[in-house]
């Protein structure tokens, strides 16, 4: 059974902060104080639990009123190919919504724009570096 939840204790944090270590900081080389920043504070975090344990994670922060941005959207290794992103963006969205925010921004690693314009999410950069990857950032207005 695969569920996500929106973390509400610190036991939850940690176990979504652990999948986003294995993808980005050991899988991806991301310097671990790029990865777990100052944003984390203010951030609803998310992660998806397979039984009881963390397969993958994600946050969203609002930017400024009514704009939220999604970051740290990971599955592990393991786990990818499940639809598990499509599972945490939905729960992303809905929380958007349900606070208020009309427009969702994200920085989209190049080679995950298909997945993000599957979701109907639209480039509005060209591409830049972030950690040494290549992104685009894109975004998606939502409404009820």
């Amino acid at each position: 059974m695969v569920t996500v939840k929106i973390v509400t204790s610190d036991h939850e944090r940690e176990d979504a902060f652990s999948v986003r270590r294995k993808v980005f900081v050991e899988e991806q080389g991301v310097p671990l104080h790029l990865e777990l920043d100052d944003y984390d504070e203010d951030a609803a975090h998310f992660v998806v639990y397979s039984m009881t344990s963390p397969i993958g994670a994600g946050r969203l922060r609002e930017t400024s009123t009514g704009i939220g941005k999604v970051e740290r959207v990971c599955v592990l290794a393991e786990c990818r190919g499940q639809h598990l992103g499509n599972l945490i963006m939905n729960a992303l969205e809905e929380h958007a919504k349900e606070t208020g925010m009309n427009k969702i921004i994200l920085n989209a690693q190049s080679y995950a724009i298909p997945f993000y314009e599957k979701l109907g999410y639209v480039i509005t950069s060209p591409e830049f570096m972030d950690a040494d990857i290549p992104h685009r950032a894109m975004e998606k207005i939502i409404t009820e």
